[in-house]
């Protein structure tokens, strides 16, 4: 389930549990500018996890591979995406990311920040 600032991801029927909340919001950074930051809680397999994590302004497109990598560090394995390209919740999500950062096609990328972010 999405909504601006918000996924909710859950298990079906039958499949491994879990239940993850995804928050994100721009922060302005004294040093960095403009960032998103994610805030990630759940359960997995009846284990809490909870991770907070920024990505700078022009390397947030990238967020369902820090999500997954993020998952899978907590022990959901990485064929079950929170969220994929070309269905209907990542298209709502990167939208509202978009719109939030004020981020237009074209805006270069600093290199360093794929660094800095985990890429």
């Amino acid at each position: 389930m999405f909504q601006p600032g918000h996924l909710h991801r859950s298990n079906l029927p039958g499949q491994l549990q879990f239940a993850i909340d995804l928050f994100y919001e721009v922060r302005q950074d004294p040093k960095e500018g403009a960032m998103l930051h994610f805030r990630m809680v759940g359960e997995i397999e009846g284990k809490a996890f909870s991770e907070e994590f920024d990505l700078h302004r022009d390397t947030a497109f990238n967020f369902a591979s820090v999500l997954t990598r993020v998952a899978a560090k907590h022990g959901l394995p990485t064929g079950h995406n929170l969220i994929m390209h070309g269905h209907d919740e990542y298209d709502r999500m990167y939208q509202d990311i978009r719109d939030k950062l004020g981020a237009r096609p074209g805006d270069p990328v600093n290199f360093d920040h794929l660094a800095k972010d985990g890429f």
